[in-house]
């Protein structure tokens, strides 16, 4: 079952860097007023993401499975950081393209 949290994080990662995705690609079209939901969406699905993460790490230490977190601790890390920096970089720019838009 805890296991189920990392496949969990992985598609909310995936919808967080999807979501902005989605914004930018509609920047032509006339139907983008959503465009501040989905980022917050975007944002909480990183949110979510990271959160489960945690969880699951939790889980490992509370039954004391070391040589899981030794071997795992730098990748997931190196996946947060990842997954936090994009969603952060995808959400700027679809704030700062859709903000001259809003604008005029």
């Amino acid at each position: 079952m805890m296991g189920l949290l990392n496949v969990a994080s992985f598609v909310l990662g995936l919808t967080a860097w999807i979501l902005p995705a989605m914004n930018l690609m509609r920047y032509r079209s006339n139907n983008n007023k959503n465009w501040i939901t989905l980022s917050m969406l975007s944002l909480s699905a990183c949110a979510i993401s990271l959160c489960f993460q945690m969880f699951y790490t939790y889980h490992l230490v509370k039954i004391e499975d070391w040589t899981a977190l030794m071997d795992t601790a730098g990748a997931v890390v190196f996946a947060a950081t990842v997954l936090l920096v994009v969603t952060i970089l995808l959400n700027a720019i679809t704030l700062f393209v859709f903000r001259n838009k809003t604008a005029k």
